[in-house]
């Protein structure tokens, strides 16, 4: 059985403030090891569950950041941003059995996480088919295009709740709760004992049951934070310039969508 992983910092246990997620600032050191703590136990519930191979996925700002000497050796990380349209999910492939997600964080806009946000600081909201999505539903969905389904996810308690509703029986720890700028949170060893179990729970299961269903049709609507934004991407062929600060694109192929995304987003 093959793993995949998708490991970010905005939702591992105890971060609130930008300058615990951004390489260079002194509270960084602290979160990146938390980050690879939930990263290895979401690597050992794996391989407690049946795991011959795990890959991860730094998936956070410069793909830089997992400490590689604490990974195990079944472990193949992909680092850095190759630029390929799967992003943070770039090294998964159909021979997949599973896709699980890291220290993920809700979307723009939402108050259940202070870092909370999708992408980039120039997106306002990302919907497809009319519904918000988070960096999460992206991923999920990339997943399902290989036939992958999405089993676990940590995170905050809003992009837990949120997880379930494009995969109802996706298996979740909700390591934190937002309250404006301030959270609550379960302690990072608490996290790691939770995200270690939950997961060897998650794949110990039928996981046919976690795979989304695609459409049959895409519409991408991206409303950015200014129209200087709009205006740059509305260069992206097949782009509709909808309004000051969104665009509007269609596809009947999800890739073309993350295609799309990786370009003007």
């Amino acid at each position: 059985m093959k793993v995949f992983i998708s490991a970010d910092i905005e939702g591992t246990a105890g971060i609130t403030n930008w300058d615990e997620a951004k390489k260079g600032n002194p509270d960084y050191a602290e979160f990146r090891e938390y980050m690879t703590d939930e990263l290895v136990a979401a690597c050992e519930g794996a391989k407690a569950a049946g795991a011959t191979e795990v890959v991860v996925k730094d998936a956070h700002s410069t793909a830089r950041n997992l400490i590689l000497s604490r990974l195990p050796d079944y472990v193949r990380i992909v680092r850095g941003w190759s630029g390929h349209p799967d992003m943070m999910m770039f090294g998964i492939d159909d021979s997949f059995a599973a896709a699980l997600y890291t220290g993920y964080h809700n979307k723009a806009g939402t108050d259940t996480n202070p870092l909370a946000h999708t992408l980039t600081g120039t997106v306002s909201r990302l919907l497809i088919n009319g519904e918000v999505a988070s960096e999460y539903t992206l991923n999920a969905l990339c997943a399902a295009r290989y036939r992958v389904p999405s089993v676990f996810l940590s995170g905050d308690a809003g992009m837990c709740a949120e997880a379930k509703v494009l995969v109802p029986a996706i298996g979740t720890v909700a390591t934190s709760e937002g309250f404006g700028p301030a959270t609550s949170s379960m302690t990072p060893g608490a996290a790691v004992k939770a995200i270690r179990n939950g997961v060897e729970a998650a794949l110990s299961r039928d996981l046919s049951v976690c795979l989304p269903p695609l459409a049959d049709s895409f519409e991408l609507v991206v409303e950015y934070t200014t129209p200087i934004e709009a205006y740059r991407a509305s260069w992206y062929p097949g782009v509709e310039h909808v309004a000051a600060r969104t665009l509007r694109f269609k596809a009947t192929d999800f890739f073309d969508i993350q295609r799309a995304v990786r370009f003007i987003v």
